[in-house]
């Protein structure tokens, strides 16, 4: 037990590898490669560096407590499109290998420092909406999707509808989990947002595209989003 140990309130950053215990030990090594390579490059393009993160990782992905201070609204929105951006340069690649498709997910709230990792409420909500049915089922049935996101719920509603994150929150669905007896609810990213808000609303962006077989949909694709310029 730690009995020095003292709660604190952090973003946390899920993220994991489609499909990876399919791939031979070197396709495993150079999807961890391009993950890490993705991952510092979205990073990076949002001021942050991932050398100062405290991680958890395994083989197939990561469990991250960023510092205090980080502002969410570009983690949650600019990074992930750059995260996105990023994999989608990898997957068009002909010497990349097999495709890496990615699942993400986003919280903050209280945690506390363990012997084995970050110990709370916060770290178990980042990882169950990771493991999440639909976010999963998002990669199956899309199988042109670089990247699956979710957001928790009370992240969604701090930030995400704040209007300062880069992704409108129209673009996003509800879900519920349940998981080891426990309920658990979160925001995924589609990108379907509703065309009836008439002109000047999100879908009107220049960036968004019709949904194909979605009459009155668009669809955000997620290389075509433009970050928020980063000022200093």
């Amino acid at each position: 037990m730690n009995n020095n140990g003292h709660l604190v309130y952090r973003l946390l950053l899920a993220v994991d590898i489609q499909g990876y215990s399919k791939r031979d030990t070197r396709e495993q090594l150079l999807a961890q490669q391009h993950l890490s390579d993705a991952l510092d490059s979205a990073a990076a393009g949002v001021g942050l560096d991932r050398a100062r993160w405290d991680k958890q990782v395994g083989g197939d992905g990561e469990l991250a407590t960023l510092p205090e201070g980080v502002d969410p609204a570009p983690v949650a929105g600019d990074f992930v499109i750059r995260l996105a951006a990023a994999l989608h340069g990898i997957n068009h690649d002909p010497e990349a290998g097999a495709p890496l498709r990615v699942r993400l997910s986003l919280h903050h709230g209280t945690l506390t420092a363990g012997p084995f990792g970050p110990a709370g409420d916060a770290p178990i909500v980042v990882q169950r909406l990771l493991d999440a049915g639909p976010l999963r089922r998002l990669l199956v049935d899309e199988p042109g999707r670089d990247l699956a996101y979710v957001v928790s719920d009370s992240l969604y509603e701090d930030v995400v509808q704040t209007g300062f994150c880069a992704l409108p929150p129209a673009g996003f669905q509800a879900i519920k989990v349940k998981a080891k007896g426990s309920a658990f609810r979160g925001h995924i990213f589609t990108g379907q947002v509703a065309s009836e808000g008439g002109a000047g609303g999100p879908g009107d962006r220049p960036s968004a595209r019709l949904s194909a077989g979605r009459t009155g949909a668009r669809v955000y694709d997620f290389p075509a989003l433009v970050p928020h310029q980063q000022h200093a």
